[in-house]
């Protein structure tokens, strides 16, 4: 790097909270996994294998989904399609049904 380039603060204080609080999380979350593994043992290893690998197919087949129409916006939108009004009005209950009990915990 020669003296005419200079480094720039490109950060600003709300990145550096944000980065802050992220790690904060992702520590608790390594601390929570560490739980489970002793008191499961090694075969919750497996355990997140099997369900990383169904999320990472369900974001899959979405993202081809979203690909084939554009007109569609959320994953409500594909289940009023495919599987009908009723459906999506279930779906977009239980969705909401799932967050505010995340919420309460």
């Amino acid at each position: 790097m020669n003296e005419e380039q200079e480094l720039q603060r490109g950060l600003k204080n709300r990145h550096v909270q944000l980065i802050s609080i992220g790690g904060a999380i992702g520590t608790g979350l390594f601390l929570g996994s560490g739980k489970s593994i002793q008191l499961a043992g090694p075969s919750i290893l497996l355990a997140y294998l099997i369900t990383g690998c169904i999320c990472f197919f369900i974001m899959r087949a979405l993202g081809e989904l979203l690909l084939s129409n554009t007109n569609n916006h959320s994953f409500l939108d594909f289940v009023a399609e495919y599987l009908g009004k009723k459906a999506a009005f279930i779906t977009g209950w239980t969705y909401w049904f799932c967050w505010v009990s995340i919420a309460m915990a």
